[in-house]
């Protein structure tokens, strides 16, 4: 009796074993988790995700809903790139980081007026700069001698709106102790609002201001060639797509060694520093 059960158990192991084995001989390269690049490929479209709220870099017009600016072309030729289409997929600066690391992933990468900071790549991955940008105001036009440095800004009396969530917001709360600090939620009625008289000054980018100052008269942008800071916009993406990540930062090489980049650049009326 105790040969017969021994027998079984030998059996059964046997068979445990062979199993093992046929399923391992099953197993090929198919089987491997696919690249971010080849899920995008698969998928036939990447998702990127932009705020919409940025001009010139990255807007989206109510009525239509389609998206326009410099990081929406860059963005553009990242799909023609990777021969897919592409879909926009709405965030905001507040939820900016969130929205870019949770699991599942709400888009591929996101794009469009994202400075590149040492913060952001702890956690993150972003791509080489494609745009130099930095800390600049616009203001009144028949104030803009009054604002002609930070000192000049950090006044009590000086009301100052910012955006909620970025870089701008902090900047502000960072070096402006003494102004007024307003946070009004839609970073592009902020312009029109210093225009109206509802604040005195707007932190923005140098690659904002030009825009603003251009289409509306009232508005200045007096510390344009002195900018408080100096840095660099970039794509941002989830760490572990480095596959992703290279075909991004060849786009951008391309684009500056083929002139197209400058040409974006001439488009938008912005500083080529490349």
């Amino acid at each position: 009796m105790r040969q017969e059960r021994l027998k079984i158990w030998l059996y059964i192991a046997i068979l445990c074993i062979s199993g093992t084995v046929s399923l391992s001989s099953c197993s090929s390269d198919d089987d491997a988790p696919q690249t971010t690049v080849e899920r995008i490929k698969q998928r036939g479209k990447i998702i990127v995700g932009t705020t919409g709220d940025y001009r010139p870099l990255s807007f989206c017009e109510p009525e239509t809903g389609e998206y326009w600016g410099f990081g929406i072309e860059m963005a553009r030729e990242i799909a023609r790139q990777l021969d897919v289409d592409i879909v926009f997929a709405k965030t905001s600066w507040p939820t900016l980081s969130a929205d870019v690391m949770t699991t599942p992933q709400l888009f591929d990468l996101a794009i469009g007026g994202i400075t590149i900071t040492d913060a952001r790549r702890e956690t993150m991955l972003m791509s080489d700069g494609y745009l130099a940008n930095g800390k600049t105001i616009l203001c009144r036009s028949s104030e803009a001698n009054r604002f002609q440095s930070l000192a000049d800004i950090d006044r009590p009396e000086v009301r100052v709106m910012v955006n909620p969530g970025g870089l701008n917001e902090k900047f502000a709360n960072a070096n402006l102790t003494h102004a007024t600090i307003i946070v009004h939620q839609k970073n592009e009625e902020i312009p029109s609002l210093i225009a109206e008289g509802e604040a005195d000054v707007m932190i923005t980018e140098i690659t904002e201001a030009p825009y603003y100052v251009q289409i509306d008269p009232r508005l200045a942008a007096p510390l344009l060639e002195k900018p408080f800071t100096h840095g660099e916009i970039g794509v941002l993406m989830q760490k572990g797509q480095e596959d992703l990540l290279q075909v991004v930062n060849n786009v951008i090489r391309r684009m500056k060694s083929d002139g197209s980049l400058r040409r974006l650049h001439e488009k938008y009326g912005l500083v080529y520093a490349y």
